[in-house]
């Protein structure tokens, strides 16, 4: 099959588009699976979630949420993060550019092939090595956390970048809530895969779905790492992982993972989606690194979503009171 794509205007040669991105991926995966190198694991669960059972018709999203929990959104912006150096990013075009493979590669599609998504109802799980299982559904991360709206700087590994105010609360509650045993040592985040209603899951079979992705403990524990319910004042959208996704501002876009139903504490350090998949391209720990090029493209700099302007990348992405996590020694 031929892809065409139209140019963007701010196309940089030398720099990743959309579709080399996406198509070195495909390539690279098929051609695991074909040799067989991918970890049994991997295949299983990807053959779980094709084998999922048809989704029952939901609420429309987001009006069953405003509906019950009108107060809810907008939540109030905390002041430490009300300002994050950049102007904000216009809604059309955060809400309308999107990574989701699960819908599609096509990042300009995929908000025109959520609708049958049913964000509602929705449980997520904490299990693992903790105290205190817990199992939420949606009102309960509505009212037993207190939410409020962080200004927070966004940048993917293709190089591109955003500015956008997420609701949510810190991951540290959620966990706490938990109770950690000491044994555990990473987080390990398990996304939604249903074939009826995500048209990727069921189309590109290469992938190893449900997405899976994980950080050291002590990063998941960090103010930072947010537990997002919502973005511009709203219920997230659907296209931008509703109904709750995690936020890591200082990591690559792919270390946040969308619609998440279980977390998990481990031990041992887990495998995530991408690692897995390209170890060489997308390594745990991922933090965002200028100096560190991408094995196809350089990271020294960005693309602002909303002008097209290259600037600087920062390491950390400008995040840099958690260097001290990494301080070796």
């Amino acid at each position: 099959m031929a892809f065409f794509h139209r140019k963007k205007p701010w196309a940089v040669a030398g720099l990743p588009t959309d579709e080399a991105v996406y198509r070195s991926r495909r390539e690279i995966v098929k051609a695991l699976l074909a040799a067989g190198l991918l970890p049994s694991a991997v295949l299983s669960s990807a053959c779980r979630a094709s084998r999922k059972a048809p989704a029952k018709a939901g609420p429309p999203w987001p009006k069953v949420v405003l509906e019950r929990h009108p107060k809810r959104f907008p939540a109030p912006r905390a002041p430490k993060y009300a300002d994050a150096g950049r102007p904000m990013t216009p809604e059309r075009l955060a809400t309308s550019y999107n990574n989701f493979y699960e819908f599609s590669t096509d990042k300009e599609r995929v908000r025109d092939r959520v609708g049958a998504f049913r964000p509602y109802p929705w449980t997520v799980e904490v299990t693992g090595l903790v105290e205190r299982p817990l199992k939420l559904d949606l009102d309960d991360l509505y009212t037993k956390f207190e939410q409020e709206e962080r200004v927070y700087r966004f940048r993917c590994v293709e190089a591109w970048s955003m500015t956008v105010p997420w609701t949510g609360f810190p991951l540290r509650r959620l966990l706490e809530r938990a109770r950690p045993l000491a044994k555990a040592r990473f987080v390990r985040f398990i996304s939604a895969a249903d074939e009826e209603t995500m048209p990727g899951v069921r189309t590109q079979r290469w992938y190893p779905w449900p997405y899976f992705e994980g950080l050291r403990l002590d990063e998941a524990m960090h103010d930072l790492t947010l537990c997002v319910t919502g973005l511009y004042g709203k219920p997230l959208p659907k296209q931008n992982g509703a109904p709750v996704r995690i936020v890591v501002p200082w990591k690559y876009g792919y270390k946040s993972p969308k619609s998440v139903v279980r977390i998990e504490l481990v031990e041992t350090q887990p495998k995530t989606f991408w690692e897995t998949l390209q170890p060489s391209e997308y390594p745990f720990e991922s933090n965002v690194d200028p100096r560190v090029p991408h094995p196809r493209w350089s990271q020294a700099t960005e693309r602002l979503l909303d002008t097209g302007e290259r600037i600087p990348t920062q390491p950390y992405n400008g995040y840099t009171e958690v260097a001290s996590l990494y301080r070796k020694g």
